[in-house]
């Protein structure tokens, strides 16, 4: 049985109101437990692709909740291709936006340029600065490919410890691809929950900040001194220098197309806020701010300038955006499987079971987010199953919430999907190899920090709800 499931459903179970629980709730319950007992043991146990085991814990839930297989096979496949077509289009977009800073070398130079202005004192606090940067426009997997190289070269050169300049490196990527748009998981749960995507960014990055440096720097500082890597220097062999070939975007302009889509999905929030509907400031920035189209701007604009200024002629970028969509057809399928997965749960009446008893008990949304996003990830070690597995599964309480209370539901669930990454999780044995350290010091900092990054995070959110 999956780690969330026995005691969510128990806390579900004691606290419902005396004669508010049905045999038919009973069977719904039943449904939505062996749902994801299924979608946990076929990822954990049998290691099977996600997309596969979360079509057939969809089918396990609706099959126990009684719907008929027609409608099962249509419900499923109408989520999935709503999810695909609102959500991978932006998964898309993101990773051609990010092979482009990554191939053109504007990634690496903002890295140089940060360092360069950089003392000693100061490296964990840049490092934080680079990551989140960076992690804007890539998923983690990338991220940590191309940060790795930076993180050995930036603590050989300064003589420090490994893990005071990879642990706030880690913290940075990280909490932005749990909690911060265009990132897939927080994509997925602003598109399940159907909040304003504009404030969730906004709130995300007020949560990110203060998380980062508490697990990054102050963290970092801390494990550095007890727990021993090896030199820097000699760990992928060589100390890996810059990369002075070819030509490169200026800073200023690398700078400008990892903030630009950001900027732009923000002025759609302010036009929301501060404009009267209907008036042409409101739909300019309505029509920019809009995720897919913020987004294709970018990346042609990006494609228009740095392509041109690191000498790539029009063969070079169409390989480089040809490139970037392979590596995101599993990650695109996923998020459009947990969409299935959630629509199953609406069309099944799982969603409003849960709503109703979590109503009657009085059980906080944020609360209940967090722990079934926290259940399902240690159970799974998936953080983008656990964010749409959990988004689907409280996406009714949000529907009377004001849009700022929806949107701390949505990074609730992002911040529980971080909680406590281990053995079952990829992200734990990619950090392990890149730097170099067993299994029992992988746990002690990267699982450390990634449960500190989980619950800094949960106890920003609740403090934003409690002033918003």
């Amino acid at each position: 049985m999956p780690l969330m499931s026995l005691p969510v459903a128990g806390t579900l179970l004691a606290q419902a109101p005396p004669g508010a629980w049905s045999s038919h709730d009973t069977r719904l319950l039943a449904a939505a437990v062996s749902g994801i007992a299924v979608i946990v043991v076929l990822i954990s146990w049998v290691k099977m692709h996600p997309f596969l085991a979360l079509a057939l814990g969809a089918t396990t839930l609706g099959v126990v909740a009684g719907m008929p297989f027609e409608d099962l096979v249509d419900t499923f496949t109408e989520g999935l291709g709503k999810t695909v077509g609102d959500v991978g289009l932006l998964v898309a977009l993101g990773a051609m936006l990010g092979r482009l800073l990554t191939d053109t070398g504007g990634a690496q130079q903002i890295v140089e340029t940060v360092l360069e202005r950089t003392t000693r004192r100061t490296l964990p606090w840049a490092m934080v600065f680079i990551a989140a940067l960076l992690g804007l426009p890539m998923f983690f997997e990338v991220g940590v490919v191309l940060l790795v190289p930076i993180v050995v070269m930036v603590a050989a050169r300064s003589e420090q410890p490994m893990l005071r300049i990879g642990i706030p490196a880690l913290a940075g990527l990280s909490i932005l691809h749990g909690l911060v748009p265009p990132h897939p998981g927080p994509l997925a749960a602003v598109d399940a929950l159907g909040v304003d995507l504009g404030t969730t960014l906004a709130l995300g990055i007020v949560v990110a900040i203060p998380t980062a440096v508490v697990a990054g720097p102050l963290f970092g500082s801390f494990i550095a001194k007890r727990v021993e890597l090896p030199p820097a220097s000699t760990l992928l062999g060589k100390t890996p220098g810059p990369d002075d070939e070819g030509r490169r975007p200026g800073f200023a302009l690398s700078v400008v197309m990892l903030l630009l889509p950001v900027v732009l999905m923000l002025g759609k929030s302010v036009a929301d806020l501060a404009l009267t509907e209907g008036s042409a400031g409101y739909v300019a920035l309505d029509t920019l701010g809009t995720p897919v189209v913020a987004l294709t701007l970018t990346v042609l604009i990006a494609m228009a300038t740095l392509g041109p200024r690191s000498g790539l002629g029009r063969t070079a970028l169409s390989g480089i955006i040809g490139g970037s969509l392979p590596p995101v057809a599993g990650i695109i399928l996923i998020v459009g499987a947990g969409g299935g997965f959630k629509e199953t749960l609406v069309n099944s009446g799982v969603n409003t079971m849960i709503t109703d008893v979590a109503a009657g008990a009085h059980l906080s949304p944020l609360l209940l987010a967090w722990l079934i996003a926290v259940g399902i990830r240690v159970a799974t070690g998936s953080a983008t199953v656990a964010t749409i597995s959990a988004a689907g599964m409280v996406a009714p309480l949000v529907a009377g919430l004001d849009p700022v209370h929806g949107a701390l539901v949505a990074l609730a669930i992002g911040s529980g999907s971080l909680f406590l990454s281990h053995v079952n999780d990829a992200g734990f044995w990619l950090v392990k190899e890149y730097f170099g350290m067993t299994v029992g010091q992988t746990l002690k900092t990267w699982s450390a920090m990634e449960t500190i990054l989980s619950v800094v995070s949960f106890v920003v959110i609740c403090l934003l709800e409690m002033l918003l």
